[in-house]
């Protein structure tokens, strides 16, 4: 466990930031105002405080957020942890995405004391759930995973603004009450390609770690949910669809009428859900206790299926 010395910020790249000792801390973009904060793997920065001190010793005189870090945090060796560990610290949770960087051109604290610590030590994180840090604040390794979930609503009514989107709701409220973390929300039209490139932009950036559809899933001429995530698939997952069709026929024989599917592109497992909130609740609520332990294995945290 850790404390928080300094929570640091800047507004412009290149420059130091400077200590403002509390921030708000946004789902994957970083820190308020910050130039570093953005739609990418390097949202917050941070860096052990004994390495700083360290540094000092050798005679440099530096202040906290001198190298670009964004978090100063006492006893925490953050170099020493592999990418995808998670830390929490007040409501705020961390994942490393990378140790280190490449420094193209040489810093001032570099041109001074021949060294910089950043290339080696710093460690990189994405904002996996939003809140405020502030000096002071307690930061432990979490234990268990928190994984990020989007979900996308396919309507064409919805996306004119004729029809309320009752479905996602249900979705949202179901994960969060299984500990997931709302990563994103996007609502398309009933478009094969719209749908396709919005899953593979979710997937290949790493944005979320489980992707829940709605809507697209049935026999109507203007349904292209299926097909859209069997085109971005890399895997087909076909026992969660069938598992959910065979709990919904249970309750309609309408239910073999459904065309959904499930797949898995990179790191990323996707579940295509029915259109209504009913179905929606019925078949999510059937599968979404197993799921955790499909993203375990997919994410490489467990290696066993068998009880």
């Amino acid at each position: 466990m850790g404390k928080v010395i300094a929570v640091c910020t800047s507004k412009e790249k290149g420059t130091a930031k400077r200590n403002i000792e509390k921030a708000e801390f946004i789902v994957n973009h970083g820190l308020l105002d910050d130039a570093h904060a953005g739609d990418w793997h390097r949202q917050v920065s941070l860096l052990s405080a004994q390495k700083i001190e360290a540094f000092r010793e050798k005679g440099a005189k530096v202040e906290y957020g001198d190298f670009g870090e964004n978090l100063v945090v006492e006893d925490i060796d953050f170099s020493k942890y592999p990418i995808g560990t998670f830390f929490e610290c007040a409501d705020v949770v961390l994942q490393i995405t990378q140790i280190g960087k490449e420094c193209h051109t040489r810093c001032a604290i570099f041109n001074t004391m021949g060294d910089c610590v950043m290339p080696r030590e710093g460690v990189f994180a994405r904002v996996i759930r939003g809140g405020y840090i502030s000096a002071g604040d307690e930061m432990k390794i979490r234990s268990e995973a928190l994984y990020r979930v989007w979900i996308i609503t396919a309507s064409d009514k919805g996306f004119k603004g004729e029809r309320e989107d009752k479905s996602a709701p249900v979705i949202r409220d179901i994960t969060n009450n299984a500990g997931y973390v709302a990563a994103g929300y996007t609502l398309l039209v009933d478009d094969q390609a719209s749908i396709e490139n919005e899953l593979k932009r979710i997937c290949d950036l790493n944005l979320a770690d489980l992707i829940l559809t709605t809507g697209g899933t049935g026999f109507s001429p203007r349904d292209c949910m299926p097909e859209a995530t069997a085109n971005a698939a890399h895997r087909l997952v076909p026992g969660i669809a069938e598992a959910m069709r065979m709990a919904s026929l249970a309750i309609t024989k309408r239910a073999m009428l459904s065309r959904s599917v499930a797949a898995i592109r990179g790191s990323t497992l996707i579940v295509n859900l029915p259109g209504s909130p009913k179905a929606v609740r019925e078949n999510l609520e059937f599968i979404i206790g197993e799921l955790r332990h499909g993203l375990d294995i997919l994410k490489e945290r467990d290696g066993e299926c068998a009880v």
